[in-house]
């Protein structure tokens, strides 16, 4: 289903502040590009994603495209008015280099309830014809588990194309990876995609691209703008369950590049050629994202419990969000109330302080979980005591339990201990993917 609306209002201007939060929503992330004339990105903001491939991951960014992306000021630089600039050059041997940026954050997610938006305004490169043949700018983003493996867990854990153009087209493309490849539910390498629609005025002017991921209605929706105006949206239900959640119920980070060449470019003509001018850029004049908070009513935001300051009792609930550290998890708003700690994959873990079992007596230990994991993906819920690289003391295995917010209750046992000791929750999987979400935990006698 497609529907039309209007949601900001489109300024020409050449250079424009980061408009202001769209009703009941609030910034989390923003960067405006006002750097000195030939300086790189923020690298607190931004990484640089080099060479021709992730490590361990697919060649020529598993697309096929020709260029080697650089850290170099030649290709990704701020141009003093305001803009980032991405500008792929050809060398006098043939060969291109081009720029590709991400954020160091992978968090950005919508919670249960509600909703995120990730905008840019971008002057595709000014070229077309036969000078254009290869060009592939685009702003998209990846799954947070993407990352750590190479994205060689793509397309499963998600792709957001918010804009693409190719070959120097007046026009625009976006679209939802997801599922498996080649094929699947999301009709891979292809996916689920808005196909070509006009963008008249895109590679001589600035224009907002969006995306909208709303957790707030029933069917979900994602929806993608061009200068405020909702030209394609996905409902949830247009694949299985399985397949969205994993796409859509995480974090991710946002992308920008220039690319040259590969399949996209080649299934519209082509190139690069001999004929393709090197050295146009892509402008960027802003990156924003704004998140709402979840639940039904988000003005009251949900309780959390912070870190206590003294002791803990191991026989009372201990909060998941109540970790004094952790690492590679996010919070978000739990179906059953208050909050819970979600995005939870191989590695993960957190930590509470001085958790007191008392004289001994412990029979077993209880966690309040929840897993929309893809099929075959599973892992194990460990507790340690005083070091992470201690053996366990306790464990349970956790699958599926039908989605990321359908909880369950599951003992494990464990073995005695007394007195005060450090906690950690240890998450193990075969698999890079989320596996667990966690609201709390109980020690019982």
């Amino acid at each position: 289903m497609l529907t039309v609306g209007v949601s900001a209002t489109f300024v020409a201007t050449a250079d424009a502040a980061v408009p202001s939060a769209p009703a009941g929503m609030s910034l989390v992330f923003s960067d405006d590009f006002t750097g000195a004339a030939g300086t790189g990105v923020n690298r607190s903001n931004w990484l640089y994603s080099t060479g021709t491939g992730y490590p361990g991951g697919a060649a020529n960014w598993g697309t096929g495209e020709i260029e080697t992306m650089t850290d170099s000021t030649a290709n990704v630089y701020q141009d003093g008015a305001g803009n980032l600039a991405i500008k792929p050059i050809r060398d006098s041997a043939g060969r291109w280099t081009s720029g590709r940026i991400e954020t160091q954050r992978t968090n950005f997610a919508a919670p249960v309830g509600g909703k995120v938006r990730i905008e840019a305004r971008i002057q595709q490169p000014n070229v077309s014809g036969a000078a254009a043949a290869g060009y592939w700018p685009a702003f998209w983003t990846l799954g947070d588990a993407a990352r750590p493996v190479g994205a060689t867990n793509w397309p499963s854990i998600g792709e957001w194309d918010i804009m693409e153009n190719i070959n120097g087209r007046s026009s625009v493309f976006a679209a939802l990876h997801c599922g498996s490849n080649p094929g699947g539910p999301c009709n891979e390498t292809t996916g689920l995609t808005s196909g070509e629609r006009a963008c008249n005025g895109c590679l001589s002017s600035f224009h907002t691209y969006a995306v909208e991921y709303d957790r707030s209605t029933s069917p979900e929706q994602m929806r993608w703008y061009l200068d405020g105006v909702n030209y394609f949206t996905l409902n949830s239900n247009v694949v299985d369950a399985t397949t969205w959640n994993n796409a859509t119920h995480r974090g991710v980070f946002v992308i920008l590049n220039v690319a040259m060449g590969g399949g996209f470019p080649a299934a519209f003509g082509g190139g690069p050629t001999a004929a393709t001018q090197s050295g146009v850029p892509m402008l960027v004049d802003y990156v924003a994202v704004w998140q709402s908070s979840g639940g039904t009513t988000p003005t009251t935001p949900p309780t959390t419990t912070p870190p206590p300051s003294g002791t803990r009792d191991a026989y009372s609930r201990i909060e998941a969000e109540s970790y004094n550290a952790a690492s590679a998890v996010q919070v978000e708003t739990s179906s059953e109330g208050g909050q819970n700690v979600g995005y939870i994959a191989n590695g993960d873990w957190l930590q509470f302080n001085n958790v007191n079992f008392g004289t001994g007596g412990v029979r077993d230990f209880v966690a309040r979980v929840a897993s929309g994991a893809g099929s075959g993906v599973s892992g194990l819920v460990e507790v340690r005591i005083d070091s992470r690289s201690n053996a366990p003391i306790g464990s349970f295995a956790l699958g599926n339990t039908g989605g990321w917010q359908s909880w369950q209750s599951i003992p494990g046992n464990v073995s005695n201990v007394s007195g005060s000791h450090t906690v950690y929750l240890t998450f193990t999987s075969g698999q890079p993917a989320d596996f667990a979400n966690v609201n709390w935990i109980q020690f019982r006698r």
